[in-house]
């Protein structure tokens, strides 16, 4: 067992270091709203410990990323003075990674018809009136994760997923900073032997669903090329691929269409989070599912605009939720 541990981690790493090539592309873009890359971007970081993200002393945010053409790495700063994203980009995928920052930093999301009826939305949207929805046109960047934060804590999620792209991604090309990962493609994935997710603390009913997604990757990844919408209630074409998918269901399909199709309109039901939060900032009390969608249906087709306004407010204080419970305790699977 060890043998085949060591053997296994030995290609990943080789396979890790390989040369890319670096040349350099650069695009400056002039954004029709105001930009903060920390806010627009925030949920597509997994953690603190996230190897595909870095920000840098000159306040550049930095991200390594597997795009169709090939790995990049992908450097934007904001200059308020005048407006501009500077963005920079190296790697075989440089030119993908550059034409995606407009929509990456939200042009595609359209906030025309919402309107914050609430004071703490009337509030948090005068705060925050640069907030799009970003789309970053790469699902399974946004999926992988997704499945790995399925009922277990935020901690234990974040530990799988830093050490799995550490393990099976692969330096970002050009002059990143140091220790800045590109995530694993579909085909690294399938190749995580079963001992690998158990020392990452992922178990088999997320390994599989993982996998069971990366052998559709394809069809999964064509969905990005148009907008998710929805008529009469029914399923975008993307949540409906999603969640054809074993072991995807609606709280993680919402998670991904939420970075992956700038989805403004899809809350993440099933949360153990999201209900209260949006209960106790609209109403002053917890809520379920069905009375956070009830709270949230004055602003359909921007529900998930309403929410992430909401975690901002909280996020500065606005919003306070009491604590009734113990916090659940990371478990570590490794030990079973």
């Amino acid at each position: 067992m060890q043998q085949a541990l060591e053997s296994s981690r030995t290609v990943a790493e080789r396979s890790a270091q390989l040369p890319q090539p670096c040349g350099e592309a650069a695009r400056s873009w002039a954004s029709p709203h105001p930009v903060d890359l920390s806010v627009v971007l925030g949920p597509m970081r997994r953690g603190s410990g996230d190897p595909t993200w870095a920000r840098t002393p000159d306040g550049a945010l930095w991200r390594g990323v597997r795009t169709p053409e090939g790995p990049a790495s992908l450097r934007l700063l904001t200059r308020p003075q005048d407006a501009l994203v500077d963005a920079r980009a190296w790697g075989p995928g440089a030119g993908w990674a550059l034409d995606s920052v407009p929509g990456l930093l939200g042009v595609d999301d359209d906030p025309a018809g919402f309107e914050p009826r609430h004071p703490l939305l009337v509030e948090a949207y005068r705060r925050w009136p640069g907030w799009r929805a970003p789309r970053s046109r790469r699902v399974m960047e946004a999926l992988v994760p997704a499945i790995l934060e399925q009922k277990v804590t935020s901690t234990e999620a974040r530990w799988a997923w830093r050490d799995l792209v550490r393990w099976y991604g692969e330096p970002a090309p050009g002059p990143a900073p140091e220790g800045l990962r590109v995530p694993p493609g579909p085909e690294q994935w399938l190749r995580v032997p079963s001992w690998d997710w158990h020392r990452a603390g992922v178990d088999g009913k997320r390994s599989r669903a993982v996998l069971s997604a990366c052998a559709v990757a394809h069809k999964l990844e064509a969905t990005t090329q148009d907008l998710p919408r929805r008529v009469g209630g029914e399923m975008s074409v993307a949540e409906r691929a999603l969640r054809s998918v074993v072991g995807i269901g609606v709280w993680t399909a919402a998670e991904t269409l939420q970075r992956s199709h700038g989805d403004a309109d899809s809350p993440s039901v099933g949360d153990l989070h999201v209900p209260g939060l949006v209960g106790h900032a609209l109403v002053g009390q917890k809520v379920d599912d069905a009375g956070m969608l009830e709270l949230l249906e004055p602003y359909a087709g921007h529900r998930q605009r309403a929410v992430r306004l909401i975690e901002l407010a909280a996020g500065a204080g606005l919003v306070r939720v009491p604590r009734r419970a113990p916090r659940f305790a990371p478990r570590d699977f490794r030990r079973l």
